[in-house]
Order: C-alpha cells, then structure tokens, then sequence
C-alpha cells in the first residue's frame, strides 16, 4: 500500500482545547477510505488538517514527503479538492457558474475560462446529475440539489484527492446510494477518496478502507471485513449489535440489538 497523503502524529484543537491527541493516518492510495465514529469525535477536524484549514500544534501532515503548509496554494488545490460542511453560495449566483468556480486552481491570474475548462464544469455537472439545473439560481434549490451543486463543483476541480465531510447530508436514501457508487467509481478510475460519514453500513458496502474515530483518537483502521465488528460497534458507538455479511455485498452489515 502507498500514501501520498499522511497525518503524522498530529495533535489538533481550535485554540486551547484539544479535539484529538497523537493521530496518525496514511490515506491509501487509489482506495475510498470512510473514517466513522460519533458526533465531535474528530472526524472533521482531521480533514480540516489534511487541506491545511487547521495547523497541527504538533506533528505534521504531509503531501509527497512535504509539510501540507510548504505547498503553494494553487498547486496543493490541483492535487486534493475538499467538501467541507455547512457552504453558503453567494447571492444569486447560478448553478453553472458555482461549479466553475472549481476550476480557480487550473486558471491563470486573468481567471479565464478555456475549452478545457468548459469541458470539465460539463462533465462534472452531468457526472452529479446537475446539468437541467444548470441556469437555475443555487438559493432556489432543495438542500439535496445544492449538495450535489457543491459536490459537482468539486469534481471540476479534478484533483487526484478528494475529501469530504459528510457528503450525504441533505440526500434522500436513493441519492446517497447513487453519490456512494459514484464515489467508488471515482476510485475504481484511479482517484482517492476519503470522506467522513455516519451511517457504517454505507461505509462497509462502499470504502475499502474504514477509519474508526472516537474521543479524538483512531480505534482501529483497515478492510471493513477485518475492522467492523460487534465489540467495535459496543466500544466506538455504545451500540448492542450482530454484524452479519450483507446479502447483496457480502460485506459486513450492523444489525442493532436494542
């Protein structure tokens, strides 16, 4: 297995107060990673600190051997694209030209568009199921429309990463279903994936690779087949369950007991 994108010992908080002790991290190459666990165990904070929006107190994160913090802005964005919560689009602007502000970090200092450019607010649109909403004001949407907006305008940035917090939100079932395919599809094309979720069983069906979090340390990591059990479930999540093979899948799938 190969990192590019590492979390080396890193201690991380917002002012005085530690969210997380002692992380590390190495984010599989070329796989979806999923990191799990419960509400304000530090999930967002880490990847807040993956794409340099939070400077560890200690240790490091590192793209190709180098401090997040040493990289140029606009190349570090050519490399790693990042769906935080909680975006606000500003006033009146169209669909269209939300998603194009994905392209910032191909574009010169002019900041004009080219035919490639055009090409992948396109592609990116269609891939998210956008493209009928394209002149469509963004405050006009359903929260479930405005999130597949941001997230194609993630997509046009085509980085190689792509971090997500919470993607899910605001998506009725059958297109969170369809966001997790897409995401695994996007591996399955040679990008990698990490992307902060709730629903474990999602998780185990779609990542390769799942990261359990709790109280602002790692618990267990690795295959959901080898991580994702009931003594995991009892101790990250408090939650009496059975973990039985999916019938569909064969991957690992909770089954509460209380």
């Amino acid at each position: 297995m190969t990192s590019r994108l590492i979390a080396e010992d890193v201690t991380l908080g917002y002012g005085e107060r530690v969210v997380s002790t002692g992380v590390s991290l190495a984010v599989p190459d070329g796989a979806f990673t999923a990191i799990v666990g419960p509400n304000a165990c530090g999930k967002s904070t880490l990847l807040k600190a993956m794409v340099r929006l939070l400077t560890p107190a200690s240790g490091a994160v590192r793209l190709d051997g180098r401090d997040v913090a040493e990289h140029r802005p606009k190349p570090f964005a050519r490399q790693v694209g990042f769906l935080p919560q909680g975006l606000v689009a500003p006033e009146n602007i169209v669909v269209r030209r939300l998603v194009a502000r994905g392209r910032y970090p191909h574009q010169s200092l002019l900041g004009t568009g080219t035919a490639a450019d055009e090409e992948a607010v396109r592609s990116a649109m269609a891939i998210a199921g956008v493209t009928d909403l394209a002149e469509r004001p963004v405050e006009e949407l359903s929260g479930g429309q405005r999130q597949r907006v941001w997230i194609a305008m993630v997509l046009a940035q085509e980085t190689p990463y792509l971090l997500l917090d919470e993607p899910t939100t605001f998506l009725d079932i059958t297109h969170q279903y369809e966001l997790l395919a897409l995401f695994a599809k996007l591996r399955d094309e040679g990008r990698t994936v990490v992307a902060v979720l709730h629903d474990i069983n999602q998780a185990c069906r779609f990542a390769d690779h799942i990261v359990a979090m709790k109280a602002g340390r790692i618990v267990a990591q690795g295959p959901p087949a080898d991580v994702v059990d009931a003594d995991l479930m009892r101790e990250v999540f408090g939650l009496p369950s059975v973990v039985m093979p999916n019938p569909v899948t064969g991957a690992p799938m909770v089954v509460p007991t209380v």
